[in-house]
C-alpha cells in the first residue's frame, strides 16, 4: 500500500542493537514512547466510509449489520450479513474499490445454533492504549475490547529454514531479521501478565520457526518464570525430527505441548513436513511431550482428508493431545472466482468430517468456543473473583472431545454427556450463588443433579463408571485440580476448529471479542485478526521497526541467513521404520511413486537431496 509506505518514512527510527540488552524495566520506559508514532493513522493508513447500509436483495434474509474493511485499501465500511439458500454471506461496498461479497458461514442452521451460546466478557480493565480511533485501527488492547487474553502469541523470530512458496514472512524475503532479545521477550511477557480482570496465563511461542533460536529453551524458562501456566511452542517439526534432545530440553524447561503444522496424511496435501512428522512424534514420545496437530484446511486441496487427519491423531493419541483445524484465511488480492475455489468455513469442514467418519462425528457434536463460559461463571461465583473465560465470538471457533473404544469406534463426548443440560445447570448454580444462596448448598445440589446429564452406558469402557467420570468433573470444577484436567485430556483427543479472519470476510464485532492475542515488541496486545490481517498496520510495521539489518545480524551471530535452508532427503526418510509405522492403516503412502514424493516437496519450495 503506497499510503503505508509513505507513513513509514515519517516515523522515528531506532537501532535495535542499542535497545536489545536494556533491562526489562528500562525497555518498558523506552519502548512505550514509540507507540503513538506506530499506531495506524487516519487518512494515511486507512479511511472511513460509514455510508449507508448495503441493501438486501431478492431471496436474502437479514442476519445482522456490522462493520468491515475494504480488502484493498483497509477503509472502514458498513457490511450486512444475510442468509441465502441456507448459508450466511457478507456484503460490503467501498466507494473506491467497489462491492465485495463473501461466504461468511457455510450453514445458517449451525450459525443460529452457535449464536445462542454467545457470552461477552468483562472487557479490559487495564487498556494499553486510549480510545483514539475506531476499531480495528486502535488495537493495543483498547477499552473497547470485550475479552481478556485466553492465548497469548509471542513471535520470537522471523527466520525460517523452509521456503514455502506462499510465505512472505520469513527473514530473507522480509529483508530484515526480527529477533527480540531475552530481556525484550521478558518485557513483552510481563506486559500481558499485567492485564486485568484476568492476566494472560497461556502463551504460544511462535515465529518464523522458533526452534531456529539457540536460546529457545531459555525463552520457555522465562515464560515459566513470568507466571505462565501453559506454554506451547509452535513449530513445523523439522528440528524435532532430527534432534531428540531438544524435545527433552523443551519439556524440562516447562513446555506443555508442541503446536505442530500437519496439513494432511499424504505428500500431496502435506509437502511441508509429511516425511518428518513420524520422526518428530517419536522424539516427542521419548521426551513425554505432547503435540497438537494443526491443519490449515483448504477446499480443493486437503478438505477431502480431514477424516484421515483425525484418524491419524487417534492412532497417535498416546502423544497427540489434539487436532486443531484452521479453515484457510485468504490474503492478498484474490479474484472472487479464485476465492470460491479455496474458501471453506467451519460448517463446511464439520460436514466433511461427518461424511468422512461415516457419521461417527456429527455436526451436532461440535459446540462454539463460548459454550464453556458457564463453567467459568460457576467457578467465579464459588471463588469470588474473576476467572479465565473463553468469550470469543461464536463464529470464530468450535470444539468437541473425542473418545474411542477398543473396536476403533469414535465416540464424541456428546454421545454420553448432555452438554446443553450441564451448561444450563452451571449457569443456574452461578446465578444462585451470586444472588446470595449458600455456595456449599448450591454446589452439593449441583453435584447431586450432574449424574442426570451423563449416560455412562453410551460412554467408552474406561468411562462406563459414572462415578469415575463425575469425579473428574468434581475435581476440575470444584477443586480446580489442574492434574485432573490433564489426566482427562490424556484419555481423549481434543478436536478444535478456529477460523481466523481475512480482509474479505472481516467482521469488526468478531475482532472486538477475540481472545487469541499477540504481544507486540512495543508492549501492545493485539488481536490475532488485526495483527495478521493488516500486517502493514501492525505485524510488519512494528517488527521491522525493532529489527536488525540482515548484514548486522549476520556479523553479530556469525551465521549466514541465506544458508539456513532445509534440504530434504526424501529417500532416507521414507526408508525409516518410523515413517512406515506412522501412516500404516491411515494412508497407503508407499503406493505413491518415489518420484511423486520428490516432486511434491520441490513444488512446495523445499529442495530435495537426491
Amino acid at each position: 500500500m503506497e499510503q503505508v509506505s509513505s507513513a513509514l518514512t515519517e516515523r522515528p527510527s531506532v537501532k535495535y542493537s542499542e535497545l536489545a540488552e536494556l533491562p526489562p524495566e528500562e525497555l518498558e520506559k523506552t519502548l512505550k514512547r514509540y507507540i503513538p508514532s506506530l499506531m495506524p493513522k487516519a487518512g494515511i493508513d486507512y479511511k472511513v466510509y460509514p455510508g449507508k447500509r448495503p441493501e438486501l436483495r431478492e431471496g436474502e434474509r437479514l442476519v445482522a449489520y456490522t462493520l468491515s474493511t475494504c480488502p484493498h485499501c483497509y477503509a472502514l465500511v458498513t457490511a450486512v450479513l444475510y442468509e441465502k439458500e441456507g448459508k450466511v454471506y457478507e456484503r460490503k461496498f467501498c466507494p473506491e474499490h467497489g462491492e465485495f461479497e463473501e461466504l461468511y458461514f457455510g450453514d445458517y442452521a449451525t450459525y443460529e445454533r452457535f449464536r445462542k451460546w454467545q457470552r461477552d466478557g468483562k472487557g479490559v480493565w487495564t487498556p494499553n492504549v486510549p480510545l483514539n480511533a475506531l476499531c480495528p485501527y486502535n488495537c493495543g488492547l483498547c477499552p473497547r475490547h470485550k475479552s481478556h487474553t485466553a492465548l497469548l502469541n509471542i513471535a520470537v523470530t522471523n527466520r525460517c529454514e523452509l521456503r514455502c512458496w506462499y510465505c512472505f514472512f520469513y527473514a530473507v524475503k522480509a529483508g530484515y531479521v526480527y529477533e527480540p532479545s531475552l530481556n525484550h521477550i521478558r518485557f513483552m511477557l510481563r506486559e500481558a501478565r499485567k492485564m486485568l480482570p484476568y492476566p494472560a496465563i497461556a502463551v504460544q511461542i511462535t515465529g518464523g520457526e522458533p526452534l531456529l533460536r539457540d536460546d529457545i529453551v531459555d525463552i520457555v524458562r522465562i515464560a515459566r518464570e513470568e507466571g505462565y501456566h501453559h506454554i506451547q511452542v509452535n513449530t513445523e517439526g523439522i528440528r524435532l525430527a532430527f534432534d531428540s534432545a531438544i524435545a527433552i530440553k523443551l519439556r524440562e524447561a516447562g513446555t506443555n505441548v508442541v503446536y505442530m503444522s500437519f496439513d494432511g496424511v499424504t505428500p500431496y496435501t502435506n509437502p511441508k513436513n509429511h516425511w518428518e512428522i513420524p520422526y518428530a512424534l517419536d522424539n516427542l514420545r521419548k521426551a513425554k511431550l505432547g503435540a497438537v496437530l494443526v491443519p490449515t484446511v483448504i477446499k480443493g486441496y486437503n478438505l477431502h482428508e480431514v477424516g484421515a487427519i483425525i484418524r491419524f491423531g487417534v492412532k497417535h493419541a498416546d502423544i497427540v493431545r489434539g487436532v486443531n483445524m484452521q479453515p484457510v484465511s485468504i490474503v492478498g488480492r484474490v479474484p472472487k472466482k479464485e476465492r470460491d475455489k479455496l474458501r471453506v468455513t467451519i460448517p463446511d469442514v464439520l460436514l466433511e468430517i461427518e461424511k468422512q467418519t461415516d457419521g461417527q462425528i456429527r455436526r451436532e457434536d461440535w459446540y462454539p468456543v463460548p459454550t464453556v463460559v458457564p463453567i467459568s461463571r460457576f467457578v467465579e461465583a464459588l471463588r469470588g473473583r474473576p476467572q479465565f473465560e473463553l468469550t470469543t465470538h461464536f463464529a470464530c471457533g468450535a470444539a468437541t472431545y473425542l473418545f474411542w473404544d477398543n473396536g476403533g469406534e469414535l465416540v464424541p463426548i456428546t454421545r454420553f454427556v448432555d452438554v446443553d443440560g450441564v451448561m444450563q445447570l452451571l449457569d443456574k448454580a452461578a446465578e444462585e450463588i451470586t444472588s446470595g444462596r449458600n455456595k456449599y448448598i448450591v454446589t452439593l445440589s449441583l453435584l447431586s443433579k450432574l449424574g442426570r446429564y451423563v449416560d455412562a452406558s453410551k460412554a467408552p469402557k474406561r468411562f462406563r463408571s459414572k462415578r469415575k467420570f463425575l469425579s473428574y468433573i468434581f475435581n476440575i470444577l470444584v477443586k480446580h485440580d489442574y492434574s485432573s484436567l490433564g489426566e482427562f485430556h490424556y484419555q481423549t483427543l481434543f478436536l478444535g476448529m478456529m477460523h481466523f479472519q481475512d480482509p474479505y470476510n472481516y467482521d469488526v464485532s468478531r475482532v472486538q471479542r477475540c481472545d487469541v492475542h499477540y504481544v507486540m515488541p512495543d508492549g501492545r496486545i493485539v488481536p490475532f485478526c488485526t495483527f495478521n490481517v493488516f500486517p502493514e498496520l501492525y505485524r510488519d510495521r512494528v517488527q521491522k521497526f525493532f529489527s536488525y539489518e540482515i548484514e548486522e545480524w549476520e556479523k553479530q551471530t556469525g551465521k549466514k541467513l541465506a544458508e539456513e535452508v532445509y534440504v530434504r532427503n526424501v529417500k532416507k526418510l521414507m526408508e525409516g521404520e518410523a515413517y512406515r509405522r506412522a501412516y500404516e492403516g491411515v494412508a497407503d503412502v508407499f503406493s505413491i511413486p518415489y518420484e511423486e514424493h520428490v516432486l511434491a516437496s520441490k513444488k512446495f519450495g523445499i529442495p530435495v537431496a537426491e
